[in-house]
Order: C-alpha cells, then structure tokens, then sequence
C-alpha cells in the first residue's frame, strides 16, 4: 500500500514543478512524510534550499522543519514512488494549449517510474488530456505499463496566489484515480495535507472536467460585468452603483468588471475551447465571453486616450502613470498581466508611460514585457490609472493624485472603483 508506505516512511513523495502550486504542497507533505521537491530551474533549487520563495508568497517559517530536498538532478527522482507533477500549463500565441511543460515533466517522471508507482497530475488540463496525452509518455519512456505497473490520478490545484485565506489546508481537494484501489490511496494521501478534506471524483476526465469548469464559469460571468460596463458608460451611469443596487437582491450574483488575466481564469478556458473544437463543438458562450475580457485592457487604453484628447492635449506629448503591473492584487506574479494591454494601447497613441508596482520585479517585467518599471516619479502626468489594487493603493488621498498631475489637474481612471465617491475635482472614470 502506497499510503501505508509512505507515512511509515518507506517511500518518498516527489513534486515535479515547484512553482506556486507546486512548492506549497511540497512543503505541506513534508511536514508528515519524506518529500523530494523536484524543479528543472536550477537556480530556483537554491532559492528554496536557502528557505526562499521564488514565487515571493511563502516566508522562510515554511521551510522549517520540514522533510524535503530540493533537486534539479534527474537521478534523485528514482527515490520516489508517489509522482505529483505540478507545472504550468499555458496558452501559446494563437491561444491554443501548450502542453510542453507537461509533456516534458511527462517524460521526465516516466524515466525513472517504477513497478508500483503512482504519478498524480495537479496541472489544469482539458477533459481526457491525462490519460490521451501524459499516460503514453509514461509507458513509453518507462517500458511499464500502465494500471498493471503502476498507477494514475488527478487532483486539480486549487492554489490562489496571494489569498492567505482559502489555502491548501482549508479549501476540499478533488481526487480521482484510474481504479478504485488507486482512488483510495490518492484520497488517503491527500487528506495528510488537506484538512477540509476530499471529493474522490468518478473519474480522471470528470475531476479535470471539474478543475476547468470552476475558472471558465468565473470567466463568463465577469466578462458579462465587462460587457455591462462597456454599455453603461455609453449611457454615462457608473457600473459599481448598478451593481450595488442590483447586489441588495438575495440570489444576485456579485461578480465585477476587471482585467482578467493570470494563469487560471485568463487561461483555462481556451483548454475546454479547444477540446470542443475536438469534439466537433464551436463554443460559442466561452469565446464570446473571453473575447470580451481579452479585449478590456485595449479598451481602458483607448478611453484614457479619448479623455486626454477631449481636454485639449496634444496626444503624442502626454504622459500617463499606470499603477500596478501584476495580474491581480497584492501578488508579485507577472505571468499574463492584461496591464501590459493597457500600456500596448496608450503606446499606440504615441503616448508616454511610466509604470510602477511595490510587487512587481522590473527585471522580470522587461525580460517578459519589454517594460521596466519606473523608480522616480513625474509632477506632471496627465492621467494616472489605477490598474491593480495592491493595499498599497487603497488609501491615499485626493491631494496624491493630485501632486503627480500637471498643475494639480488631470484625469484619473480608477479600473476597480476603489476610489468610487472619492475623487471630486479631478476627471474620474472606471468600468
């Protein structure tokens, strides 16, 4: 039994990707059980041997008694008989899956899988992928087969970057195994970890199904909020008053305008997109949707621009401060930030920008972006958008704005109407 081997520490479990799905959990397993944390990045390794977070979300308490090594050499997987890959699982350029990183730490756990090993996929990924995609690079690279040799699951991550709130411990883990034997084991490992407990899914193509599904709803309805607040700004009424007013009904679903971008929800759905197309099934719901949330940074980029036009400036000698270049809130993640689609807009009307984050890292921002961020700032910009809503941002006063803006005046775009009924005598506008 793999459970009973691994808690009396007759074997090791291994965790391929140890980004900021994969390192927590990680660490949370060795807290109980002898943990080999596996990354191909090798100075990340050194990172967290030296009790740091790459993905700056965990402090050095985590790494504290703990049972785990941190490798980047192949040959200290064999160790290991329960696999959990947990690498990302992107879009390319043409928003089509790109199963690389996947395909690639298939590979890599199938060159050292055993008879009797269990390798358990965390990876968002469309219905069927798993044992279509990932189960033949096992079998193939290992020379074992699979279900007689060894076993599968799957067991989305529902990790949410920056919410101390709804973590691993406390949030239900959804498992799913290839047989009822191996189900058992993956739910009785999980529950080491996950204190709120497990849901054992019907199957691998249902928990993946499950995994996607909770970010492409969420999408969907945002981009509703989204496409609301395109058509209440044409009839000049404010969205948040709509959506308090319309929020004071018991079973309203309060969901708000935004850019959507990051690796879940900004990502997820064209995974299920691309399966129906598979399937023989146009989308019509899910595209429509991420069209209209793919398209929000172009649009508050041009309205911003409209704005300095209508007051008389000269376009191409404008200067614009954007606030917040991360995906979300409070979060030092870069990945798929719809802020650059803000810059890329007010760039394209020659406009002069300068952007700061108290999150974001500049060199990752322009090894990424092609953007840095800007140190010292200007006492004369001629619109400032707040873009994220770091804490950092959430209390200032009318007269900061104010100070940053040539001669005190200027136009404010607020993204998430932080500063809704805030703002008095500058030109204020959000979604």
């Amino acid at each position: 039994m793999i459970y009973q081997d691994l808690i009396d520490k007759n074997a090791k479990l291994a965790v391929i990707g140890l980004g900021y799905v994969g390192l927590p959990i990680a660490l949370e397993f060795a807290k109980h059980i002898d943990v080999i944390g596996f990354d191909i990045n090798a100075e990340r390794i050194a990172q967290m041997k030296r009790g740091e977070d790459p993905s700056r979300e965990l402090d050095s308490s985590y790494f504290k008694q703990r049972s785990i090594a941190f490798t980047s050499n192949l040959s200290d997987l064999s160790q290991a008989k329960f696999y959990i890959v947990a690498v990302p699982t992107p879009i390319d350029d043409t928003n089509l899956p790109d199963l690389k990183p996947l395909l690639s730490a298939s590979e890599t756990v199938g060159a050292v899988l055993k008879k009797g090993d269990y390798v358990v996929y965390e990876s968002t990924v469309y219905p069927g992928c798993t044992e279509e995609d990932c189960i033949p690079i096992l079998e193939e690279k290992s020379g074992l087969k699979f279900q007689e040799d060894f076993m599968v699951g799957y067991s989305p991550e529902r990790i949410n970057p920056g919410d101390k709130e709804h973590t691993l411990q406390n949030v239900m883990k959804i498992v799913s195994g290839c047989c009822k034997h191996s189900l058992d084991q993956i739910a009785l490992t999980y529950e080491l970890v996950v204190e709120a407990g497990v849901h054992r899914a019907t199957s691998i193509k249902v928990a993946e199904a499950a995994k996607i599904v909770e970010n492409t709803q969420r999408d969907v309805n945002i981009s509703l909020v989204n496409e609301l607040s395109i058509i209440f700004n044409k009839l000049q009424i404010n969205t948040f008053d709509v959506l308090e007013a319309a929020g004071t009904k018991w079973n309203f679903l309060k969901f708000y305008p935004g850019l959507v971008g990051g690796h879940c929800i900004g990502v997820d759905p064209y995974y299920l997109v691309h399966k129906a197309t598979q399937v023989g099934y146009h989308s019509k719901v899910i595209n429509s949707g991420r069209y209209v949330n793919d398209s929000m940074g172009f649009y508050i980029g041009k309205q911003t621009a409209k704005k300095i036009i209508a007051q008389g400036k000269i376009i191409q000698e404008a200067h614009v401060l954007v606030m917040g270049a991360t995906f979300k809130e409070n979060v030092s993640d870069i990945r798929n930030s719809k802020v650059t689609d803000v810059i890329s807009e007010l760039q394209s009307f020659q406009i002069n920008v300068d952007l700061i984050d108290p999150h974001a890292d500049s060199l990752e921002m322009e090894h990424e972006y092609g953007l840095s961020l800007t140190s010292v700032l200007r006492n004369d910009y001629d619109a400032i958008i707040l873009a994220v809503n770091h804490n950092e941002y959430m209390n200032y006063d009318e007269s900061y704005f104010k100070s940053l803006l040539k001669d005190g005046k200027g136009i404010f775009v607020d993204v998430k109407g932080i500063y809704r009924n805030r703002i008095k005598d500058l030109t204020y506008w959000s979604l």
